[in-house]
């Protein structure tokens, strides 16, 4: 979205210019799934989708916002915040949790657009949340932090919008620099920069199904995934190595099947990300995409969270030379595959998926070539 033309939108709803232009990412998860409610390690990617919000500060402790998309006007008074049930509940959450914090907010009016695709696994919510953090720090006057900023998101959607999300996809919305993806340590939230490689881009490959009964899915992985913990002896599956996971499962076989496949996910994604970081420090392009490849055949087999859809997209991808690797991305049964691809033949990559995906699934895939991109950020003002 063109910073002029949101301007425009704006003077022509409000009759008034904005005093302010700030934008946040949608993200994509490069490798590290299911680890993060598992204490481990994940690394997501900031995309070049995101939420722009052009705003004007107000005196009167008042929040309207304009969403272009969904051309609907909400409001809510920051001095008494109810709860709802439409869209206007992620900017009311973010509210409620920094003052419940102790900010002094300032209200606004604003107009909102976004180009992150809803329901696709890519985040269009914490895009909103954190565009909407970057607003209030503007308009109130707060010191903007990333980190901690990430967490109030997070609040926000646990506590207020009601879903138990963990903090990737804030901490990839507020920090994450331009060319760079964001290694998170979920336990420590300590956070490492690592340069994607020369010459790759990151394609987004939506399988246009979406994830069903995936909540009941989903409590189940993670009650096995405690149960495999707890035989092990550890508060998380993160305290186990690889080699410890081998020898356990050698010499005593009293962890059930089924939770011993599920933690061999877990274990071996945790150290493919460590050793993707590697791989992108050394510019390893070539092993990047073999700890891709490897990453969703541990998902579709030990973990079995993938479905014939981004299965028949993995292969798809796979097959193209210039594809380095490919992964499903996301919690599953759905949604986005995500692959590695050579820069300069990312365009035949995307029609060749695309015509070999139409044919095998009978279903039109969206597909977008991302590049790395800034964290929240102020485009105007």
């Amino acid at each position: 979205m063109e910073t002029t033309t949101l301007a425009q939108q704006f003077n022509s709803y409000f009759n008034a210019k904005p005093d302010f232009i700030v934008r946040a990412p949608g993200r994509v998860n490069l490798i590290g799934e299911h680890t993060d409610y598992n204490d481990g390690f994940v690394l997501p990617m900031a995309i070049d989708r995101a939420v722009w919000i052009a705003l004007k500060p107000r005196t009167d402790g008042k929040v309207r916002i304009f969403s272009l998309d969904l051309e609907a006007e909400s409001a809510f008074e920051l001095a008494s915040l109810t709860r709802g049930d439409t869209w206007i509940e992620y900017p009311k959450g973010i509210a409620s949790a920094l003052q419940n914090a102790g900010y002094k907010l300032n209200g606004f009016d604003a107009v909102m657009t976004g180009d992150v695709p809803r329901g696709a696994g890519l985040s269009s919510s914490a895009a909103v949340e954190l565009a909407v953090a970057r607003a209030f720090s503007v308009v109130s006057g707060f010191e903007w932090d990333a980190s901690v900023m990430a967490k109030f998101a997070q609040k926000a959607e646990n506590e207020w919008v009601g879903v138990n999300c963990g903090i990737m996809d804030q901490m990839a919305s507020a920090a994450c620099k331009e060319g760079y993806a964001l290694f998170l340590d979920c336990r420590s939230l300590e956070i490492q920069h690592a340069p994607l490689p020369q010459g790759t881009s990151v394609v987004i490959l939506d399988t246009s199904t979406r994830r069903g009964l995936v909540d009941s899915a989903y409590n189940e992985r993670r009650s096995q995934c405690e149960e495999a913990a707890q035989w092990f002896g550890v508060k998380a599956l993160r305290d186990v190595s690889v080699d410890e996971f081998q020898r356990k499962m050698k010499e005593d076989s009293g962890l059930s099947e089924i939770a011993a496949k599920r933690a061999k996910h877990v274990i071996t994604e945790n150290a493919r990300v460590l050793e993707a970081i590697r791989a992108m420090k050394n510019s390893d392009v070539k092993r990047l995409g073999e700890l891709f490849n490897a990453s969703h055949n541990s998902l579709r087999d030990d973990f079995e969270v993938t479905n014939d859809a981004l299965n028949i997209m993995v292969e798809c991808a796979r097959e193209q030379e210039s594809c380095y690797g490919a992964r499903m991305t996301g919690a599953g049964f759905g949604g986005c595959a995500v692959a590695l691809v050579d820069e300069e033949k990312a365009e035949a990559f995307v029609q060749a998926v695309s015509a070999a995906y139409r044919q095998r699934s009978g279903c039109e895939a969206s597909i977008y070539v991302c590049k790395a991109s800034e964290g929240a950020n102020i485009l105007k003002g």
